[in-house]
């Protein structure tokens, strides 16, 4: 019998990946969407293993009663929704209501008889560190954002085990890849250098974590298909430093002489130095 598998945030930057990969699965999909336009529902209509899609004006309102009814019969939830608007999310109090909305979500599906919950953290949970990080590294969120999405995993963890349901938890470290906000620095650079502009940025000496989200998508996918419970860290385990980044994409553009590195302030809420060591690879 196939696994009904219900997704958030499907029409987000990785919720869109891990919806294009489950596609290409043998299973049923539930979504769950804020109300948006019709050319939007018919693109996920589309999509063959797309079973229902449920609206809502937000999803981070609902409650667990009304989650509990959505998760009938699902197996498999992924929540891949979370506030996410670059320049405000580290700060804003949108975290707050994330995490009062997962959690209602978690008590739908403990009413539900769900089997399996994947939960989306961040790298930003950990405490800085000056070398690669494990998943069951030191703890220390240094922003709301992540403080949030470490709270979130630490009451999940303690519900789930008790209930006796399956959880996995990925921590993601830098994205890059199709569907990214223009604000971000990959398409900020491609867009400023392919319009002949100078792309402003700070030192590029911080260390990062690369992986593109086309990736993410399917290891998601495949985690919540497999056996794999706990902290996951969703990384490459190669550091790179931004300037590196940023001249590997100058250079594809043949327009390295319109970066301008120094012309803004290194951001202090990001660390100089992140990197993870990957433990999502079952073999």
């Amino acid at each position: 019998m196939r696994k009904r598998l219900l997704l958030t945030g499907a029409s987000g930057f990785v919720g869109k990946q891990i919806l294009k990969h489950l596609s290409n699965l043998d299973v049923e999909i539930v979504l769950i969407v804020r109300k948006k336009s019709e050319e939007e529902t018919s693109i996920l209509q589309n999509i063959k293993n797309v079973v229902s899609i449920i609206k809502t004006d937000d999803m981070f309102k609902e409650s667990s009663d009304w989650w509990a009814a959505r998760c009938k019969d699902i197996d498999i939830v992924i929540n891949a929704a979370w506030y996410a608007e670059p320049g405000s999310y580290y700060t804003s109090f949108n975290n707050i209501d994330c995490l009062r909305g997962s959690l209602n979500l978690a008590e739908g599906c403990i009413l539900s008889s769900v089997k399996k919950f994947v939960g989306i953290g961040t790298c930003a949970e950990y405490e800085i560190s000056n070398k690669p990080i494990p998943h069951d590294g030191p703890l220390k969120p240094y922003t709301l954002y992540a403080a949030a999405k470490l709270s979130t995993y630490q009451m999940l963890d303690q519900i789930f085990n008790y209930h006796g349901i399956s959880f996995s938890w990925c921590r993601l470290f830098y994205l890059f890849g199709e569907g990214e906000d223009e604000r971000r620095l990959v398409p900020y650079i491609t867009n400023k250098l392919n319009n002949g502009e100078v792309a402003e940025l700070s030192s590029g000496s911080q260390v990062r974590d690369f992986i593109d989200v086309s990736i993410v998508g399917q290891i998601i996918g495949d985690i919540a298909l497999s056996e794999k419970n706990g902290a996951i860290n969703i990384c490459s385990g190669k550091p790179k430093t931004i300037r590196t980044h940023a001249i590997e994409i100058a250079k594809g553009l043949k327009r390295q002489d319109l970066l301008h590195f120094g012309a803004r302030e290194d951001n202090p809420l990001e660390p100089k130095y992140m990197v993870g060591i990957p433990n999502w690879d079952n073999n």
